[in-house]
């Protein structure tokens, strides 16, 4: 089983008697479902909308670890403790450098599924610490080939919204728990179906440009380039820009490389042109 170790993560624990209280009405993810031996997706926004932090989470004794890029790790914890107030939490770390991803079969003692590529039916595990030497690049073509979006790699913080990186679809974003922090525009979003930004596999002849590349259909920019494996590579753009240059035949280049977009077909979207394009 190939386990590759990601020592830019970072571990910060939020326990006490109000700890799901607190993350339940703060963040996208539902904390009182079954999280047993899970690892979920979730992300801390702004008031408009947009993700100010991502994460895994999952549960641990009497609170929650959660598993964020080590640059956000501080911001994390000073954001929490903003919103913290009266609450019976304590919010503590980074306790842990570095998580082991496994993908390909079950779970080892310790360690917590993936849950945004259950979808896909992928089967990939977190465990804390370092417990495998796969190179990292094998974790990431995974997600390249998965149609996983990670911030850092494939998005800016404070640029996309939930729907943009699949939360929606991934387990990350709750439509039947009660308010948090930008829920009233992922709802608005959800039911109006104005979710025009999407994650797309992307494929080429050729070697591919560096990772925020513009890419263009038919002469409009549609998005950028993330995360790149020789000529494969993940991108979010704007699915109507990328249906009106197929549907008008117009090239679709990263850089000047012609390319090839996909969307994953667990995902059950399509490429659809909107009505009148802005």
């Amino acid at each position: 089983m190939p386990a590759a170790f990601l020592s830019d993560r970072s571990l910060v624990r939020v326990a006490g008697p109000d700890a799901e209280h607190f993350l339940q009405n703060l963040i996208t993810t539902d904390v009182t479902a079954n999280m047993d031996g899970k690892a979920y997706p979730g992300a801390l926004l702004t008031p408009q909308g947009k993700i100010l932090f991502d994460f895994m989470i999952w549960r641990d004794a009497d609170g929650f670890v959660l598993d964020t890029p080590t640059s956000q790790a501080e911001g994390l914890i000073k954001r929490l403790t903003l919103y913290k107030l009266r609450a019976k939490v304590e919010i503590t770390g980074p306790d842990t450098q570095g998580v082991t991803v496994r993908w390909g079969e079950e779970p080892v003692e310790g360690a917590f599924e993936d849950m945004r590529f259950e979808p896909a039916d992928v089967y990939v595990s977190r465990q804390p610490g370092r417990h495998g030497d796969a190179p990292e690049a094998a974790y990431h073509a995974l997600r390249i080939f998965t149609g996983i979006a990670e911030s850092g790699d494939d998005f800016a913080l404070q640029d996309a919204f939930p729907h943009d990186v699949m939360l929606d679809l991934t387990h990350g974003l709750s439509f039947k728990k009660g308010c948090y922090v930008g829920q009233e525009v992922v709802s608005r979003m959800q039911h109006r179906g104005t979710a025009r930004r999407r994650v797309v596999s992307i494929l080429a002849d050729a070697a591919l440009p560096a990772p925020g590349t513009e890419i263009t259909a038919g002469g409009k920019p549609a998005g950028t380039l993330g995360t790149v494996a020789g000529k494969r590579a993940l991108a979010i753009v704007r699915t109507d820009r990328i249906a009106s240059a197929h549907a008008a035949g117009g090239e679709i280049l990263a850089g000047d490389v012609p390319i090839a977009l996909s969307l994953a077909p667990w995902t059950g979207l399509a490429f659809v042109a909107a009505a009148e394009e802005a």
